[in-house]
């Protein structure tokens, strides 16, 4: 980025900032603040360990944004007693936000290199889709404690307030980015074991159930299920052969699932898998999958540390021009970044900029190609390519 297209944004994002109210985040006075400045160089300088009396003094957080231009803002999920001391164990931690970063890079199967950053960003949906399937269904979170936040570059934040959560230490956090990544879980770990005695037997056997209340259990016995209520209902060897297609599973095995589905659907329903052996193999099958599909590829070190700094909603990124937008659950899915995250401070006029990376573009409903070279655009775009170092400014 040279100087032109740096003074260009840093000013433009400055009138940004003076055209919006923006509010900190609950207990902002307890908080470390920090920020990224626009800095001469490829290399960026965070300054941080700033208190709200620090940025905000006796006026505002947007007085402060409007004033210094920032490249990037953020705040800490932490809580404490002195915030704006130099070193993290002279803050006096209290408490934290548990937050999760998801983040379209690190999902698993994209290749940033191959994949569109609309295609990224719409696979990141998907995944913020399964994360909050684990925090609302399986930890019980309400909507009122959740804040989802588009991250304004690669991904999604979500901010969890509830009380109980904010007093977690980093041990605790660890247990619920292994439960959603699901890394560590066994079969075993999901299968619940019952000793049954019977008349006319000597001695109790044990019987095996996927509980179907919740958690991963049932996440497994759904897709079981969605399996049995297939092969119920195809002809005799189109059920075979989809059973088939299973890891171990030939002709003899795959007739034997199919008879066990047949004569025991209610059981299976109930959750039993010991209705046959080769249900419950069939059902470990089905663990792996879902273990693939269902986990959260979320970023571990962000919900683990307890001091981290996480961008401020409504903050703008200043690797992409877009705004940090918080969402309402209930828009999550008609909600598209390259869209509704466009500042609108930017739309109308156009700016004159130089094309250093040709190629396609989707930004604001839009699907193009660029050319290398001098162009005009509408601002909005001319500051997302900008910002993504795809163009520079050129006089006008």
């Amino acid at each position: 980025m040279d100087e032109r297209t740096r003074e260009y944004l840093r000013g433009r994002f400055g009138d940004y900032y003076r055209r919006s109210d923006i509010e900190g985040p609950p207990a902002a006075n307890e908080r470390e603040w920090g920020h990224i400045p626009f800095t001469p160089g490829p290399e960026t300088t965070m300054v941080r360990h700033q208190s709200w009396i620090d940025i905000a003094g006796g006026g505002s957080l947007s007085d402060f944004l409007s004033r210094e231009q920032p490249r990037h803002v953020y705040f800490s999920a932490g809580r404490y007693r002195d915030p704006g001391a130099g070193r993290m164990s002279e803050k006096g931690w209290r408490a934290a936000d548990l937050v999760f970063d998801l983040d379209a890079d690190h999902l698993p199967g994209v290749d940033p290199d191959a994949t569109s950053y609309a295609d990224m960003l719409a696979a990141c949906k998907d995944a913020l889709f399964d994360l909050l399937d684990f925090l609302e269904d399986d930890f019980g979170f309400a909507a009122r404690d959740t804040k989802l936040v588009f991250s304004g570059g690669r991904g999604y934040h979500v901010h969890i307030r509830a009380d109980g959560v904010l007093d977690l230490g980093r041990d605790q956090r660890d247990e619920i980015v292994e439960y959603v990544r699901g890394p560590n879980i066994e079969f075993e770990d999901v299968v619940r074991t019952e000793s049954v005695e019977g008349i006319g037997l000597k001695n109790p056997t044990q019987k095996r159930t996927l509980p179907t209340d919740g958690g991963w259990s049932a996440r497994v016995h759904r897709q079981l299920m969605t399996l049995v209520n297939e092969v119920r209902d195809l002809p005799e060897n189109e059920a075979l052969d989809r059973l088939r297609q299973f890891p171990g599973v030939g002709e003899g095995k795959a007739s034997a699932i199919r008879r066990a589905t047949v004569d025991n659907h209610d059981e299976l329903a109930a959750g039993n898998i010991d209705v046959h052996p080769a249900v419950v193999s069939l059902a470990k099958h089905l663990f792996e999958r879902v273990l693939e599909t269902d986990a959260a590829p979320i970023d571990e070190p962000v919900t683990t540390d307890i001091n981290r700094l996480i961008r401020l909603p409504r903050s703008i990124h200043g690797g992409t021009g877009l705004v940090v937008t918080p969402i309402d659950r209930d828009a999550l899915a008609d909600f598209d970044p390259l869209v509704d995250a466009v500042p609108e401070q930017f739309r109308g006029h156009e700016v004159a900029i130089e094309v250093t990376d040709s190629g396609p573009v989707e930004f604001d409903g839009e699907a193009f190609s660029i050319q290398e070279g001098e162009s005009h655009v509408e601002e909005a775009l001319g500051v997302f390519l900008m910002a993504r170092g795809r163009a520079e400014k050129v006089a006008e």
